[in-house]
């Protein structure tokens, strides 16, 4: 087969791969456009006593959804907050069905970075309950739910620990991550309602002179934690 034969043939096929591709789209577009007529068609169809229903419903939607906003409010959603105890770490869990909870130590350079992405999607996912714990304040908790990397996220789903977000390794690991990232992988848990694509994780740019940080563990002053932070003094 001569090399001009073959590039024929390349080329041939590329022109059927984008036909193909063409009539799929062309495909799509008219699906969606009878679905957007459809729906004009049945708001067409309404009568004055439909509309009214129809506005009932969406008002009685807003209500619920604001007296659901104002309970978990209650319940300390909305903020991003330390509970001081391990004993409140139950009570907590036991009252809301989504809860994140960092455990970190306040040497742990890691946990200070983790603390400025927790506080903002505290405040964007009230659905979900966002708290921190101090472990030398919680060895009885840490021992059980067997944390011993610093900073741990501890995801708890109906009163049960569904998952972990241990250090950065799921982040990218590296200190510069977005607070995309960590809002997807919270999402992968559907511990968050997150609205993005879940097979598509946020991209990391790195950034001129970014650092990625190399994940080397540390005993922690002999309790039997490692951490997740060059920055650690022991």
């Amino acid at each position: 087969m001569t090399w001009e034969l073959e590039k024929e043939m390349a080329s041939q096929s590329m022109d059927v791969v984008a036909k193909a591709v063409e009539q799929q789209m062309l495909q799509s577009a008219r699906m969606v456009e009878e679905q957007l007529d459809a729906e004009l068609e049945k708001l067409q169809t309404m009568d004055e006593d439909d509309l009214e229903r129809l506005k009932e419903r969406r008002l009685e939607a807003l209500k619920k959804a604001q007296k659901q906003k104002q309970e978990w409010i209650s319940k300390g959603h909305g903020e991003y907050r330390e509970i001081p105890s391990e004993r409140d770490f139950f009570a907590e869990v036991k009252e809301s069905k989504s809860v994140v909870c960092h455990f970190y130590r306040d040497s742990t350079f890691r946990c200070k970075i983790l603390d400025k992405h927790l506080a903002i999607l505290a405040k964007k996912h009230l659905e979900t309950k966002f708290i921190k714990l101090n472990v030398e304040k919680a060895p009885f908790l840490t021992e059980r739910l067997k944390i011993k990397v610093i900073p741990t996220l501890a995801l708890v789903k109906d009163g049960k620990t569904k998952d972990y977000i241990v250090g950065f390794t799921d982040l990218g690991n590296t200190d510069e991550f977005p607070t995309e990232m960590l809002e997807w992988r919270l999402g992968c848990s559907s511990i968050i309602n997150y609205s993005g694509n879940i097979l598509e994780p946020p991209t990391i740019g790195q950034k001129s002179g970014a650092k990625f940080t190399k994940v080397e563990k540390k005993t922690i002053r002999g309790k039997g934690y490692d951490s997740d932070s060059e920055s650690d003094e022991d």
